[in-house]
């Protein structure tokens, strides 16, 4: 069984950083191209990074230049390292594969971009 937990978010000021983390586990992850995806209130679900298997990254525009994904194989885990967070960064961010399956959602981890 698939399962990806999601941790790292919280409420930060404007300007602030993070480091999200995605464990995974029941996955050959190290052959699987994952991404990053950010849920608001109201909306879909949206894709905001993805790395593939042999570490090529990809950004959505409106954060490229602030975060970061990176993966570590060896421990099956997943990174997001957010930086300069602006208000209309807050949402609930989820790792799955890229593109997605639909059976691999976690709980997610809420990030809060407030002063």
């Amino acid at each position: 069984q698939v399962q990806l937990v999601e941790s790292g978010g919280g409420l930060v000021q404007p300007g602030g950083s993070l480091r999200l983390s995605c464990a995974a586990s029941g996955i050959i992850f190290s052959g699987n191209a994952m991404g990053w995806y950010r849920q608001v209130p109201g909306k879909q679900r949206a894709l905001v990074a993805t790395i593939t298997s042999t570490g090529i990254t990809s950004y959505v525009g409106s954060v490229k230049g602030r975060f970061t994904i990176s993966r570590d194989n060896a421990k099956n885990t997943l990174y997001l390292q957010i930086n300069g967070l602006k208000p209309e960064d807050t949402g609930v961010y989820y790792c799955n594969a890229a593109p997605v399956r639909r059976d691999y959602w976690g709980q997610g981890t809420q990030v809060t971009v407030s002063s």
